[in-house]
């Protein structure tokens, strides 16, 4: 049987041990090392977007439009299938987790190590730090007062926007990589890329700063059998951060 890039990546046990160093477990400390490449983090992408369609399809899903219920219900199930997936049982996923630097500010969901302490590109990953930070939105944002149609990228209310907040060092200022996740609840993806690069383009020519064009999100993969895309975008950030690189995961509901 042929493996996926993702079951390559991430099948290591607790006897991997870095070329270049010897971490040993003390005590009271978790017990295995997994070493793995900078790119496993892209695995990882794509393992959580194998889990969407069956999480949405599952007959014994309660029925929620509500973007709490549903992360939730995501959590777990993202949960459940790394327990059972091969090479994917050393994770844990979590809701609203601190973020690493604004702990006044909640990450919707989190991947975190369980069990094992996972080094990647020479950084320590303990299960009390975040691997890859995860924000949700519903397409369309529900409506307010204080809601912005464009909160999945922006708000001009505050700083509630989903790409806003990374952009701004508000979420993962420490991380290069993120996620977020669309729940598409009206239209199709066709219509909300669309909708995406008009508005990107009103940020840029009413001069909201920080946003130009190198913002746009760029579709990867759309199946139209699943009903579910995949996009990529690269954000420059304030000064003093480095870019950091979104992985944007979008499910018809």
């Amino acid at each position: 049987m042929q493996m996926t890039s993702s079951q390559i990546f991430a099948r290591r046990d607790s006897s991997v041990l870095a070329d270049d160093g010897d971490h040993r477990a003390y005590a009271g400390s978790l017990g295995s090392n997994v070493h793995l490449p900078g790119e496993w983090i892209s695995s990882l992408i794509g393992f959580i977007g194998d889990v969407l369609p069956g999480w949405r399809d599952d007959p014994i899903r309660p029925a929620h439009a509500g973007e709490t219920a549903l992360t939730a219900q995501l959590c777990a199930r993202l949960t459940s299938a790394s327990r059972h997936a091969p090479g994917w049982d050393f994770l844990q996923f979590k809701r609203e987790e601190p973020d690493d630097t604004n702990a006044g500010r909640s990450i919707d969901l989190a991947v975190a190590p369980s069990g094992s302490v996972i080094w990647i590109d020479g950084r320590e990953y303990t299960e009390y730090q975040t691997l890859l930070p995860i924000e949700c939105k519903r397409l369309p944002t529900p409506t307010g007062t204080k809601r912005d149609e464009r909160e999945y990228l922006y708000s001009r209310f505050g700083t509630t926007g989903g790409v806003q907040r990374f952009k701004a060092g508000h979420h993962a200022a420490k991380h290069a990589r993120a996620a977020m996740i669309g729940y598409v609840q009206d239209h199709d993806i066709p219509a909300w890329t669309t909708q995406f690069d008009q508005w990107i383009e009103g940020l840029e020519s009413e001069a909201i700063e920080g946003w130009s064009a190198a913002d746009r999100l760029a579709v990867l993969e759309h199946n139209r059998t699943t009903r579910t895309a995949s996009l990529r975008s690269d954000h420059a950030r304030r000064t003093g951060l480095d870019g950091i690189r979104i992985d944007h995961l979008w499910i018809e509901m």
